[in-house]
């Protein structure tokens, strides 16, 4: 079982006035690991997959500051339904996670906007590459 980690750089702009990266931004970091999981994965542009964010939890275990430079994001698949898929997110600064979240991502016909099975070729890759 393999799970897809990036690297994603704290920036100025992601500081609150708490001094702190701001709970908005996490989400922010999920979707960029997201991105990045389908294009080196999958094969696939994101922007061009017909795809719904259906829902995404955060949990917040410990600030992230700018001092922290960076933090990594493990993603990992939890389960691929008919047309959804439920991810599993840890953000991670060095060995101390600072946040866990979940998303599903519901499979769209382009046409119809209805949910659509998930396609099989990112079924099959999501499940060799996860161990599913």
């Amino acid at each position: 079982m393999s799970t897809y980690t990036t690297e994603i750089d704290v920036r100025f702009r992601d500081i609150d006035a708490m001094g702190h990266v701001n709970n908005a931004v996490y989400a922010t970091y999920v979707e960029q690991a997201r991105t990045e999981y389908f294009r080196d994965v999958l094969g696939a542009d994101l922007s061009r997959v017909s795809t719904v964010l259906a829902s995404l939890s955060l949990d917040f275990r410990r600030p992230v500051e700018l001092t922290d430079g960076s933090v990594a994001i493990d993603l990992d698949v939890a389960d691929i339904g008919r047309s959804s898929v439920t991810m599993t997110h840890e953000i991670r600064v060095d060995d101390t996670v600072a946040a866990e979240g979940e998303a599903t991502l519901v499979s769209l016909d382009p046409d119809s906007g209805a949910p659509a099975p998930v396609p099989s070729a990112f079924r099959g890759e999501m499940e060799s590459y996860h161990g599913l």
